[in-house]
């Protein structure tokens, strides 16, 4: 992954983070964004998964 790509995936993270609402429910699409997008931030999977999320049921 490249900086430029990290850097698009950390403003991307910092935007969803800013219309969290504080409602579960109303956040929950938006925190699974955020998820993914920290887990491809991180280059990280589900152990025992070839699926991005399907592992931790995000």
């Amino acid at each position: 992954m490249t900086t430029e790509q990290k850097s698009a995936i950390e403003k991307e993270i910092e935007g969803l983070k800013a219309i969290l609402t504080g409602d579960m429910f109303q956040d929950m699409e938006t925190r699974d964004k955020i998820h993914n997008l920290e887990m491809q931030l991180k280059g990280v999977k589900p152990m025992d998964s070839h699926f991005d999320c399907i592992g931790c049921g995000s």
